[in-house]
């Protein structure tokens, strides 16, 4: 049974992705990097990983999407449908909010609620982070990999004298 809702949560995907692309990212341009440039850059750097992931998994970039793999990587969480759908809950904790997002997460929790434990772990997480969901990562794929994610998962700590 699980495998006819990720069946029907990937139709769904598969359909709405363009018009994702079209209307909620229209003012971002694609990457000027291929996969294969990737892992080209130093060996520790947030380029070198993301090209590993893409290779790892077999993944080619969606153009206008890239971010969306990096956030995989920063977050630790995983591509298949129930971790897909975790990560847009961590995004919604960290900030980020859209109707796409928000389409994901009503459809996720009906279609695959034996996860709704895993997704509130999720957005508290995202909650515990810095707000990175905006950030232009392609700008910094030469930043080592490691400080970056050990920046974002530190949230901001007010200190009061």
């Amino acid at each position: 049974m699980k495998k006819t809702r990720v069946q029907f949560l990937l139709f769904v995907y598969n359909k709405t992705q363009k018009l994702y692309r079209t209307y909620f990212k229209k003012n971002r341009r694609q990457w000027q990097f291929t996969e294969k440039q990737l892992l080209e850059f130093q060996e520790d750097s947030l380029g070198r990983k993301l090209g590993e992931f893409y290779k790892k998994h077999g993944f080619t970039m969606i153009p206008k999407m890239e971010n969306h793999d990096v956030h995989h990587l920063i977050t630790g969480c995983g591509t298949n449908f129930e971790d897909e759908i975790a990560m847009q809950f961590l995004l919604l904790g960290n900030g980020k909010l859209n109707a796409h997002l928000l389409a994901a997460i009503v459809l996720g929790s009906i279609i695959l609620p034996e996860y709704y434990k895993i997704y509130i772990k999720a957005y508290k997480k995202g909650q515990n982070m810095r707000p990175f969901y905006q950030w232009d990562f392609e700008a910094l794929l030469w930043q080592n990999f490691e400080h970056l994610k050990d920046f974002i998962q530190q949230k901001n700590i007010i200190v009061l004298y």
